[in-house]
């Protein structure tokens, strides 16, 4: 019934203890599945990194419960780009790049202070981020670039600063790893351990329109709650960025959501905006979205039918959502309920087809194979449900006439 959506992809490369135990992963950009290397290193690949493994991918399936780290540019640092997550699990990789000024210290003290840990990616002494030694829990040296003796004057100079862990990256050799023990290192990367692996995994994206008008609607003096949950229900592919933003996992939220307001409630205003954000960012290169009329269909007719069916139309609406944005995905909905976190009565249903929920599904199902027996023995009369249908249709077409024909 959906055509397949294109995949996103972001490459992982692990770092290990002095015992060989996986303490964490670098998360890096890949433009395909195939990439070997990162071919953009700016603000876009940032971005493009942040929403695939927060939204897209999920940092579980990608880190499980290690640490990941994330190259940063300046525009992160200082906040003209959001960080929309909490500190729990990420490292912030300073890229050798950025220029180190006072705006930069300033702003990095400020990450510190809200917990953030920092990493000096590619450290190198005399280059001007010694002021970042004192708020630094890591810094990274490369192996494979740096004379043995000034390797070693390094390190010697790094653990003048307490609290600071050394982790020896581009390991190539068995010998330059075992230099690297010899030196005191405390973590060890390279592709003589572990190349980086891209994961890869279906993706929608929202249109670029809904992004901004969704952005719009934070920014202004008084927020509409309605209008927001309405636009984000409105494009399927922001509904399921945004739950899974709302993910426990993630956000170290305690709660598992079961609909659309829910997520919004729970991220708040101020992450809504910095994810907003993030997503025009890291979209750049987007030529459009699919076709999501289905799915819309799908949902809103969920959503009417539920109300004959004594059932909440929230999370009617959120597991038809699922259920269809799954078939695009060429997923099962299983996976994808589980990766977003819902709730046990939506989860149930997508799982199992178990539940109030999981009939509703059925016979949505039943009407869109015309499977007329199954039909008449459902518990809603067959005019209803096809009421409902037309209804849904008319609903998904409001929607996506006024933004034209998305793109695919």
């Amino acid at each position: 019934m959906f055509s397949r959506p294109g995949a996103v992809h972001v490459g992982r490369q692990p770092i290990f203890t002095r015992h060989g135990d996986v303490h964490g992963y670098e998360l890096l950009f890949r433009g395909d599945a195939g990439a070997t290397d990162a071919d953009e290193r700016g603000a876009y690949a940032t971005s493009r990194v942040l929403i695939t493994a927060f939204t897209e991918i999920g940092i579980e399936p990608l880190c499980g419960r290690g640490l990941c780290f994330v190259n940063l540019t300046r525009e992160f640092l200082v906040g003209d780009l959001p960080l929309p997550f909490d500190a729990e699990q990420v490292v912030l990789e300073i890229l050798e790049t950025v220029e180190i000024d006072d705006e930069v210290v300033a702003a990095v003290a400020g990450l510190v202070r809200q917990g953030y840990r920092i990493a000096l990616d590619d450290y190198v002494f005399g280059l001007g981020h010694e002021p970042l030694l004192e708020l630094a829990a890591y810094v990274k040296i490369d192996v494979l670039e740096t004379p043995a003796g000034e390797l070693s004057a390094t390190v010697e100079r790094c653990r003048k600063y307490e609290g600071v862990k050394l982790v020896a990256e581009r390991l190539e050799t068995p010998e330059q790893l075992e230099l690297a023990r010899a030196l005191g290192f405390d973590f060890f990367q390279g592709y003589v351990l572990g190349r980086p692996q891209v994961v890869s995994a279906a993706a929608l994206s929202p249109s670029r329109l809904a992004r901004v008008e969704l952005l719009s609607l934070l920014v202004g003096p008084s927020i509409p709650l309605a209008r927001v949950v309405g636009l984000v229900t409105s494009d399927p592919a922001l509904s399921l960025r945004l739950m899974a933003a709302a993910n426990a996992d993630s956000l170290g939220l305690p709660v598992k959501v079961s609909s659309v307001h829910e997520a919004v409630l729970l991220l708040g205003v101020d992450r809504l905006r910095d994810w907003a954000t993030l997503m025009l960012v890291s979209d750049l290169d987007d030529p459009g979205t699919h076709q999501l009329g289905a799915a819309i269909t799908r949902a809103r007719m969920c959503q009417n039918i539920a109300g004959r069916m004594d059932l909440p139309p929230e999370a009617a609406f959120t597991a038809g959502l699922v259920s269809a944005v799954a078939e695009l995905l060429g997923q099962p909905a299983a996976d994808l309920a589980l990766r977003l976190s819902l709730s046990h009565e939506v989860t149930a249903a997508l799982v199992a087809g178990a539940g109030p929920l999981g009939e509703l599904l059925s016979l949505v199902a039943a009407y869109e194979a015309s499977d007329l027996p199954m039909l008449l023995a459902a518990p809603v009369p067959v005019e209803d449900t096809a009421r409902a249908y037309l209804d849904a249709v008319a609903y998904t077409g409001q929607i996506i006439a006024p933004r034209g024909r998305p793109a695919s």
